[in-house]
């Protein structure tokens, strides 16, 4: 799961760069100042998620993918983000409200930072922390 986490985070940021570029050169002159400020929220937020999801991708190569809190982060950000984001942009761009959508998303996106946190602060087996020893040579 390491490398789809790395992989879908990098293309959200790139969904995301784009996204800002749209929105600092075409879309001043189409919105609202309120609906351009959903459209930098929503932007906002799907890079902070691309790099959570990178994150979570890099920590589980580091790991040697042990555990479930990590690949569950991992996925709660792969769906809150495009969940959230997209239903921010719809009501921004369009008008379009996603009731569900934004909170489903949001909630997600909590999720994610809380299985990130327990996954960082949970105890490992002490065994598994400290460096093995070699035997001794006589």
């Amino acid at each position: 799961m390491d490398r789809a986490w790395i992989g879908i985070g990098a293309l959200y940021g790139l969904l995301g760069v784009i996204l800002a570029a749209l929105a600092a050169h075409a879309l001043p002159q189409r919105l609202s100042a309120g609906d351009l400020i959903l459209v930098h929220t929503a932007i906002e937020m799907q890079m902070w998620h691309a790099l959570a999801l990178i994150a979570c991708g890099a920590l589980l190569r580091g790991q040697g993918a042990t555990g479930r809190l990590l690949p569950l982060a991992g996925l709660a950000f792969a769906l809150g983000t495009p969940l959230f984001c997209s239903a921010v942009y719809a009501l921004a761009l369009a008008k379009l409200r996603l009731s569900a959508v934004a909170p489903t998303g949001g909630f997600l996106l909590m999720a994610g930072w809380l299985l990130l946190a327990v996954s960082a602060l949970r105890k490992t087996a002490p065994s598994s922390r400290a460096p093995k020893a070699s035997p001794a040579v006589i």
